[in-house]
């Protein structure tokens, strides 16, 4: 008898030289010397007049026609019954005796049991088992003859989450293979963050996402959005989690939640929320109890949205991931374990997974739940490394890094298309499973990017384009087509057409026709807070004692003369320092130290604070504390009785200022803090589009309400993205907070220009 030829995970053929049969659909009977065993490992289904569609699902059986089962060599058809088994409607087959079922597969025969709904599956020889089961009816997978045999290896046309039905199993892992309701399983997914991507777009990237090849799909979920003030809960409009899920399930896609209570992610403060760090003992990502209070409460408000979009109760969610990269940070060892509880505890019930880099892998790990690994390229035998710290369980690549992020001040980062494509092929050949981070990344909308601190701190980008396999605005690029063409060889099923891409508009050039001075403002639409000393964002008394999250601070105090300015690094992270209105220079974490020229009598010091964005990543996130951390020096006299007035630029806040007196006409030349106001006019239907804003400096772009989110002249990113759904026909306000040099005008786009590039190493 000669090798096996095997179709995996669907067809399973071991022949002879002599072989003259083929391996089709039922219907289509396996005939020829010297088959030993050709099975289906697929539900495969017979109506009967008497019964609904019923099938049987076997990990090892044979073909069946018309309600017979087709034995090998010379042994006659046998006959095979349906009936119903109970009022539960369990199904069981009945197949009758014959000389040749009861022989062994080494004798050329064969023998087959199936079994009750309810009881576990037996081995019989070692050649068959099964169980009953309901399933939708699934279409054949290959009708080759065997000797030309094509692998289709993937194909779940009905796997499917509106059409997978009587679930009970789940995601289980079985030796080196997932199984989804007992049935193999590869996952194929890619990650979209419903946050960073307007809620008028989730289908549209879904689709593509399906166009693509892809099953699953991969989110976190931010708890510094979804309880920005403590205590109250926001899951709506952009932000309904449920919603977002939901529509996965409709479009076929399954579901890997990822929801923290950490999540890196380049996000602001790895999605904690900043009123955590109010407590001066704070111990992020441990068990101390201030924080393991406050995960509580969150999962109490986010599991009842969670646990009924589980995959046993109907839903899409398939595997629910603890926690998030803890091997790199470690700091507790018992902090996974407590997580893994939270979230049994509150119901759920599917498979639990980790995800960290190969060096935190050992230290990220909980027991019961299956670890993943975190990589752009495929070093020898990091897969392998999976077999060290958990023996015979599939390998999944959790974040296959399709590109990389930015930031300020740094190139656009680019990873080549086919060496990204070769890798992913590399995996998938090892028999792993892939999630795509990022397959859309979209945009880091307001003030939510993160940051990095490691030998100097650095802050990442509005855009999260990410050199995705979609653009920022859902745009497709080469990764894309190349994955598709890809995954199209490996899946028995056509794949959905990708839809149109939406067209993109140049509205032109936008005057910005109106200003008012930072200064201008603050006396009608911000109440300060008075203070003897310093108080960093977190602990301002705002927002129902939650505190200030993000945007800027003014800090004002009274001095007299001039003299040296120290920070002693307590400025976080950027401040603009002026004597009245007049600019004097700024402090961050580079310079500390400004001379502050002589004057007559009692003048205002301002330092305008901005806080660019928490780290995400690493061990530095108890430090992530924005404002003035500390005392700032005058002549080595620390300063005191200051005037903190809170500049969040929430939508309260530019309401007000869009109603308040004082906008003027704008000058030919003028230098900032100040908003600047224009008008986009649009006569049909509004498209995304990008602004370009040269000739201005630094700052933030807000329109009709929207915060777009920061540019800097520094770079790399040039063009802010503009979604369509956020216009309209008609008036669209523009609001610019500039920080120093304005410009006259921007420039409406159709292309985005995210800056100068540079190839990933």
């Amino acid at each position: 008898m000669n090798t096996a030829v095997r179709l995996e995970a669907f067809l399973a053929c071991r022949k002879s030289a002599g072989c003259r049969g083929r391996a089709g659909p039922p219907g289509d009977l396996m005939r020829c010397d010297g088959w030993e065993l050709c099975a289906s490992i697929r539900p495969l289904c017979r109506p009967s007049p008497a019964l609904p569609r019923v099938c049987v699902s076997l990990r090892a059986a044979a073909w069946w026609e018309r309600g017979r089962l087709s034995s090998p060599a010379a042994d006659p058809l046998r006959t095979v019954h349906w009936h119903r088994a109970s009022p539960r409607g369990s199904a069981h087959l009945r197949v009758k005796r014959s000389e040749g079922l009861r022989r062994s597969p080494r004798e050329g025969g064969w023998k087959l049991s199936l079994f009750w709904r309810q009881k576990k599956p037996e081995i019989n020889n070692k050649f068959l088992l099964g169980s009953s089961k309901y399933y939708p009816c699934l279409p054949p997978v290959v009708s080759e003859p065997c000797e030309n045999a094509v692998v289709h290896r993937f194909n779940w046309s009905e796997l499917v989450p509106l059409r997978l039905w009587g679930r009970t199993l789940g995601l289980q892992t079985e030796h080196s293979q997932f199984l989804l309701e007992g049935m193999p399983f590869r996952i194929f997914g890619g990650s979209v963050h419903y946050f960073r991507v307007p809620r008028e777009y989730w289908e549209d990237r879904m689709l593509k996402m399906k166009a693509c090849g892809l099953n699953t799909l991969t989110t976190y979920v931010p708890w510094n959005l979804h309880e920005q003030t403590r205590g109250k809960f926001d899951f709506s409009e952009n932000l309904d989690l449920e919603a977002f899920l939901s529509l996965a399930a409709k479009n076929g896609l399954w579901v890997i939640l990822r929801p923290g209570p950490y999540i890196c992610s380049e996000w602001d403060l790895g999605g904690l929320p900043s009123w955590l760090l109010q407590d001066p003992e704070m111990q992020l990502r441990t068990t101390y109890k201030g924080f393991t209070e406050a995960v509580d409460a969150y999962f109490d408000h986010l599991m009842p949205i969670v646990v009924p979009l589980q995959y046993k109760r109907g839903g899409p969610i398939i595997a629910v991931q603890v926690e998030n990269e803890y091997g790199s940070y470690a700091k507790d060892p018992n902090y996974m374990a407590y997580v893994k509880r939270a979230l049994l505890s509150r119901g759920i019930v599917e498979l639990l997974m980790t995800s960290d880099n190969k060096n935190g892998l050992s230290f990220g790990l909980v027991e019961g739940a299956l670890a993943t690994v975190n990589f752009q390229k495929l070093e020898p035998g990091v897969l392998k490394y999976l077999d060290t710290v958990q023996r015979d369980q599939p390998k999944m690549v959790m974040e296959y890094w399709t590109g990389w992020f930015d930031n300020w001040g740094g190139p656009h980062y680019v990873f080549d298309a086919d060496e990204m494509v070769n890798t992913v092929a590399s995996i998938l050949k090892l028999g792993a499973s892939i999630n795509l981070y990022m397959f859309h990344g979209g945009t880091n909308f307001g003030f939510m990017n993160g940051a990095l601190k490691t030998d100097e701190y650095k802050s990442d980008v509005t855009s999260y384009d990410y050199d995705a396999v979609l653009t920022e605005a859902g745009d497709y690029t080469s990764k894309f087509f190349k994955l598709r063409q890809l995954f199209s060889t490996i899946i028995g099923q056509p794949l959905p057409l990708p839809p149109m891409i939406e067209s993109k508009a140049s509205y032109g050039a936008i005057l910005l026709h109106q200003y008012i001075s930072l200064w201008d403002v603050l006396p009608s639409l911000v109440q300060p807070i008075k203070s003897e000393f310093p108080v960093n964002m977190e602990n301002l008394q705002l927002n129902d004692s939650s505190g200030q999250s993000y945007g800027y601070v003014l800090y004002e105090t009274v001095i007299f003369g001039g003299g040296h300015l120290h920070s002693r690094d307590h400025v976080r992270d950027r401040a603009q320092v002026f004597v009245n209105t007049m600019y004097v220079g700024e402090l961050d974490y580079n310079t500390v130290e400004l001379s502050l020229p002589e004057g007559q009598g009692f003048r205002q010091l301002r330092l305008l604070v901005e806080n660019r964005g928490r780290v995400n990543y690493g061990l530095a996130l108890n430090e992530q504390r924005k404002g003035l951390i500390g005392d700032i020096f005058l002549n080595k006299t620390p300063l005191r009785n200051f005037k903190i007035y809170s500049l969040e630029m929430k939508p309260d806040f530019l309401k007000s200022l869009r109603h308040t007196a004082g906008w003027s006409a704008v000058p030919d030349y003028f230098v900032g803090p100040a908003f600047f106001r224009g008008r986009l006019w649009i006569e049909h239907q509004p498209q995304d589009t990008f602004l370009k804003l040269q000739g201005w400096e630094k700052g933030v772009v807000f329109v009709n309400g929207h915060n777009l989110g920061r540019y800097w002249k520094i770079g790399p990113q040039e063009t802010l993205y503009l979604p369509g759904p956020w216009l309209q026909k008609g008036s669209n306000e523009i609001i610019i907070f500039e920080e120093r040099t304005a410009g006259r005008i921007i420039q409406s786009v159709d292309i985005p220009y995210l800056g100068r590039t540079q190839y990933v190493d």
